[in-house]
């Protein structure tokens, strides 16, 4: 067993139609997951771009940060995003992702949503430069919040995770192609939650 791993690290297949997701509530021991929430808080290069939406320009509800390899840019929304040398922190993280997924990645995308009121809209990870069926792997730190599933075609699929701290999901599959996701504001919740997203550029 890998010491960085929590020995409750069990996968939970969801039960979705045109998808293939993978939840591990425990992936990370609470140790861990502390450690490397309090590292990627103070290290991480945060930024917050603007974002335009039906002709209005506002600043995104969240923090945000390009690492990776390649000097690969990452675009969506009308950001683009060029990504800083993966530290050795993530580096580590992403070597234990790539273990369990079986997949390569060569780019994370992190989150930092500072408090409840701030948020990530319905959307897909459909980007051209991710290719067909990509594989999403999105760790959780620090406070739970609530993920929402829902389909693109049957309004009444719907599905709703509670990420826990030190979590992994895994979106994979025609998961991208069929649902959309997204992490809504929340008066419930006044700490920050920092999500890694592992993803592959073409």
């Amino acid at each position: 067993m890998n010491l960085f791993l929590s020995e409750e690290n069990k996968a939970l297949q969801l039960d979705l139609p045109d998808a293939d997701v993978v939840y591990y509530p425990n992936f990370f021991s609470k140790e861990k997951a502390d450690t490397y929430f309090k590292t990627l808080l103070s290290e991480t290069n945060w930024q917050q771009d603007d974002i335009t939406v039906f002709g209005k320009t506002y600043q995104q509800p969240r923090l945000t940060a390009l690492y990776g390899e390649n000097g690969k840019s990452y675009s969506y929304s009308g950001i683009t995003m060029n990504p800083l040398p993966f530290t050795s922190v993530l580096k580590e993280i992403k070597n234990i992702i790539e273990e369990v997924s079986e997949e390569i990645y060569n780019v994370v995308l992190l989150n930092l949503y500072r408090n409840g009121q701030d948020s990530n809209g319905w959307h897909s990870d459909n980007e051209k430069e991710l290719g067909k069926n990509p594989v999403i792997a999105s760790v959780s730190l620090g406070a739970e919040r609530v993920f929402h599933l829902k389909h693109k075609d049957d309004k009444d699929l719907k599905k709703s995770i509670q990420l826990q701290h030190g979590s992994l999901l895994i979106m994979k599959g025609r998961t991208q192609e069929k649902w959309k996701h997204q992490l809504p504001k929340t008066k419930k919740v006044d700490s920050p939650r920092i999500n890694l997203t592992f993803r592959t550029i073409q």
